[in-house]
């Protein structure tokens, strides 16, 4: 590493290929998740199942892409030390269930309409991209992000031709052979949108001398901690998800021992 790097450089970042890869297992396994959730939303008699809408909604939204987005942050070897704003990472975690959950219950209630299908996945795709910026806003490193808007739109575009696509197949696929390849895909347009919007980025270093040290201010996280953070949040959103299944379960079988 180069320690005599000038103030105002930019700096060269590389990926650790590794955590590339298991952010992209992370987000195939969320999308899995949620499409076998999907399934229920919509009820025997028309209505929406509260219960399996928020378990798609925090296993796309808060696993298959919040906690792939900070899984592929640590993969980004910056070449300086980084932190991120509690604020913004909450609240990112926040919009990309609130929005997924939101396209899920519009598109169950009428899974046939395009008009529906396109919509929603617009405003999907778009939920998806403010997530991801607003996840990249609140990092705290001593320098500044120069953003090529080119890039940016694509990786807007990309993201609602994938919540389109995501959308489609949370509705069309009915056997585990083909939600385990729709979450493939599905994991794919993920991990495409993430990393072209932070191929839009060029990170900028203005502090030598701060150049190693650790971000700090209020609610700063560290990207040492990060690790352990995004776990407790996967863990978490998993067991609640786990928790809304069992619920189910023992609702049915109340029913079933009622009649």
């Amino acid at each position: 590493m180069n320690e005599t790097i000038q103030a105002g450089e930019l700096a060269q970042t590389s990926y650790r290929l590794g955590l590339v890869v298991m952010s992209y297992g992370i987000s195939v396994l969320g999308a899995f998740v949620a499409l076998t959730a999907a399934q229920r939303i919509r009820g025997r008699k028309g209505g929406i199942s509260w219960l399996n809408l928020l378990a798609a909604g925090t296993a796309l939204g808060g696993i298959g892409v919040w906690s792939m987005h900070f899984t592929g942050m640590l993969a980004l070897n910056l070449g300086m030390a980084s932190g991120y704003s509690m604020v913004e990472t909450l609240v990112s975690l926040v919009a990309a269930i609130g929005a997924t959950s939101a396209a899920l219950a519009y598109v169950a209630a009428r899974p046939q309409s395009s008009v529906r299908l396109l919509s929603a996945g617009c405003v999907l795709g778009l939920g998806v991209a403010f997530m991801h910026y607003l996840g990249m806003y609140g990092m705290r490193f001593p320098g500044y992000i120069v953003w090529s808007m080119e890039i940016v739109g694509l990786s807007i575009l990309i993201a609602m031709f994938a919540a389109s696509a995501a959308l489609w197949l949370a509705f069309r696929t009915s056997s585990v052979s083909l939600r385990a390849v729709a979450a493939a895909v599905m994991g794919l347009a993920v991990c495409s949108m993430h990393y072209t919007g932070m191929a839009a980025a060029d990170f900028i270093c203005t502090t030598v001398a701060k150049r190693f040290a650790t971000p700090q201010g209020f609610a700063v996280i560290s990207s040492m901690d990060l690790p352990v953070f995004t776990a407790i949040v996967a863990i978490g959103l998993a067991a609640l998800i786990g928790n809304d299944q069992l619920i189910q379960r023992d609702q049915a079988l109340r029913r079933l021992q009622g009649g």
